[in-house]
């Protein structure tokens, strides 16, 4: 179970020691509430996916702290602990109408409120002296069109801000990216919007689960990110 207390929620103690791979396991995390906020979707819509079975994979649902810096640090954390065959992180952003399908992850902390710890990084880099960028190793195209098949709003997105979000999107493809054990491991980042009572536009939390669900299927149905039927999904500004 949760510790509904705890800032750092993950929901099955692990060994200290690395766990062999694990191509039975899916990594999905969420943010705490942040700014004021009394909750975030991006949690409760993973905390609902927690120890469910997906395509013979069980999913680990984690929470990841809105703190630049701790945030990536518990994310380290549960990679080496799980090792698992895809992680797919989550927060929320107000504003948007849609489910969307994070591309690209850039190097740069550019906060424009404070993060849950008070800190406000301007201009400085998630990894000093890594790439510029890393794009998503979701199937993003075919998860697009499984989210329009289900009849759920969802877009592709050009930007996962520069808050803790891609901060964390960012060291998630680092660190696979850079990582030995994890060069099999794919992930990737989405974006869902505010829960009606949070403002508006918003989607049902059971929307957001099911959507969440139809990505994590369509991933394991694909092997690669570029593995979709030709759809468009940018954007002209």
């Amino acid at each position: 179970m949760a510790w509904p207390g705890g800032r750092l929620r993950y929901i099955r103690a692990m060994p200290r020691r690395p766990a062999p791979p694990s191509p039975g396991r899916i990594l999905l995390t969420g943010f705490d509430a942040f700014n004021g906020a009394r909750v975030n979707p991006s949690w409760l819509a993973v905390q609902a996916l927690h120890n469910r079975q997906i395509g013979g994979r069980r999913i680990v649902a984690a929470q990841l702290p809105t703190v630049f810096g701790d945030s990536l640090r518990t994310l380290d954390t549960l990679l080496d602990q799980l090792r698992p065959e895809l992680v797919v992180c989550v927060g929320q952003a107000g504003g948007r109408g849609a489910l969307s399908l994070e591309r690209v992850a850039i190097n740069v902390n550019d906060a424009p409120i404070p993060d849950n710890a008070g800190t406000q990084p301007v201009d400085t880099p998630v990894a000093p002296g890594a790439p510029a960028a890393y794009f998503s190793s979701l199937p993003i195209k075919a998860a697009l069109a499984a989210l329009h098949r289900e009849g759920l709003p969802a877009e592709v997105s050009q930007t996962a801000g520069t808050f803790v979000c891609n901060h964390v999107f960012y060291g998630l493809m680092h660190r696979l990216a850079s990582h030995p054990r994890l060069r099999h491991t794919r992930g990737g980042f989405v974006h869902v919007p505010w829960l009606p009572e949070q403002g508006s536009p918003a989607m049902a939390l059971a929307d957001v689960v099911r959507g969440l669900r139809t990505v994590l299927r369509a991933a394991l149905a694909s092997p690669g990110a570029a593995a979709h039927a030709p759809a468009g999904g940018g954007a002209t500004h």
